[in-house]
C-alpha cells in the first residue's frame, strides 16, 4: 500500500474536533432547531453540488425503486435526528446531549439484531448494558437537577435512535453507490424534508443576522463535510476501530469547548455517566469489526 502524505492520526484528530464543534455551533446560532438543521443541510448540498454534477451525476440513474424508497426514508430520519438533537441543546448541556447521542453504536447493534439477525456475543451484550447504565446515570442526575434537563436528554436519545435508523436504511443503498452520490441524494432528501417541516411549523427562513448565517455555513462546512471527509480519508490507512474509538472523544471535546465558551460545568452524574457510557461503547468497538460503516458515519 502506498505511504500516506501525512500521518493518518492527524486527519482523525481534525475530524474529531470538527464533529465536536457541531453542538457548539448550534448553541451559538439563535434560530429554531428546524431552521438551523435546514440551512446546515442546504449549504452542505450546495457545497457538494459542483463535485456531484461534474463527476457523479450519471450514477444517480442507477438507483432503483427500492434504492429511492430507502434513501428517502434515510433522509427523513436524518432530518428529524437533527431536529431532535438540536432541540435537545436548548434544554440540556452540551456534555449530556453529545454523550447520549454517542450511544448510536448500541442502538445500531440492537437494530441489526432485529432486522439482520446478527449474532450477539456476551461482550456485546455486556457493553450495551454498561453504556445504557451510563445513560441512566446521566439522565437521573439531570432529572434531579431539573425536569427541563431530563427532557433535553430524552430528545437527545430519540435523536440517537433516529440517526441509527438512518444508517440502517442507508447501508444497503450505500453498497451500490459512491459515497458522494449517496450522501448527495440523502442530504437533498433531508433538506427537502426540513424545508417542509419549517414551513408547516411556521418558523422563519429569515432574515437572520450575519452571525447566524456564519454559523449555518460553518455547520455545513466543518462537522458535515470536513469532519466526515477526514474520517473517510483516514479509513484507507487505519482500521475502522481506530475511527470508532476516536469518535468517542467527541463528547469530551464538546464538553471542554462548552466549558470555555458557555461556562457549562459538569455535574458528578454527568462525569460518572459519561465515563461509563464511553467505557461501554469502547468495549463494544473493541469487540470485532461490527457495523463497519455505521460506526464512523455520524450526524454530528
Amino acid at each position: 500500500m502506498e505511504k500516506p502524505a501525512i500521518h493518518p492520526y492527524i486527519p482523525i484528530i481534525i475530524g474529531v474536533i470538527s464533529v465536536a464543534l457541531s453542538a457548539i455551533f448550534v448553541k451559538l446560532a439563535t434560530a429554531d432547531a428546524g431552521v438551523i438543521a435546514f440551512y446546515r443541510m442546504l449549504f452542505s448540498v450546495l457545497l457538494m453540488l459542483p463535485i456531484f454534477l461534474i463527476k457523479y451525476r450519471k450514477e444517480i440513474l442507477t438507483l432503483g425503486k427500492k434504492d429511492w424508497i430507502f434513501s428517502t426514508i434515510a433522509g427523513v430520519f436524518l432530518a428529524f435526528h437533527f431536529i431532535l438533537w438540536f432541540e435537545s441543546l436548548n434544554y440540556t448541556s452540551v456534555a449530556s446531549s453529545t454523550v447520549l447521542v454517542t450511544l448510536q453504536p448500541i442502538f445500531a447493534f440492537i437494530g441489526t439484531y432485529f432486522f439482520f439477525k446478527e449474532k450477539l456475543s456476551f461482550k456485546t451484550i455486556l457493553s450495551a448494558i454498561i453504556a445504557i447504565a451510563g445513560s441512566v446515570i446521566i439522565s437521573w442526575g439531570d432529572f434531579a437537577l431539573s425536569g427541563t434537563a431530563f427532557y433535553g436528554d430524552m430528545l437527545a436519545l430519540a435523536g440517537c435512535a433516529l440517526i441509527t435508523a438512518y444508517l440502517l436504511f442507508g447501508q444497503d443503498v450505500r453498497k451500490r453507490l459512491s459515497l458522494i452520490t449517496y450522501t448527495f441524494v440523502v442530504y437533498s432528501i433531508s433538506t427537502l424534508t426540513l424545508f417542509f417541516y419549517v414551513l408547516i411549523k411556521g418558523e422563519s427562513f429569515g432574515p437572520y443576522s450575519n452571525t447566524d448565517w456564519f454559523w449555518f455555513f460553518m455547520l455545513a462546512l466543518i462537522p458535515n463535510l470536513l469532519g466526515h471527509t477526514m474520517f473517510n480519508w483516514a479509513i484507507k490507512w487505519v482500521s475502522t476501530n481506530v475511527i470508532s474509538i476516536a469518535i468517542l472523544f467527541e463528547p469530551v471535546g464538546a464538553a471542554i469547548l462548552a466549558f470555555y465558551i458557555f461556562n457549562e460545568t459538569l455535574t458528578t452524574s454527568q462525569i460518572i455517566g459519561g465515563v461509563v457510557v464511553i467505557a461501554g461503547i469502547l468495549l463494544f468497538v473493541i469487540d470485532g469489526n461490527k457495523l463497519r460503516e455505521k460506526l464512523f458515519s455520524k450526524k454530528a
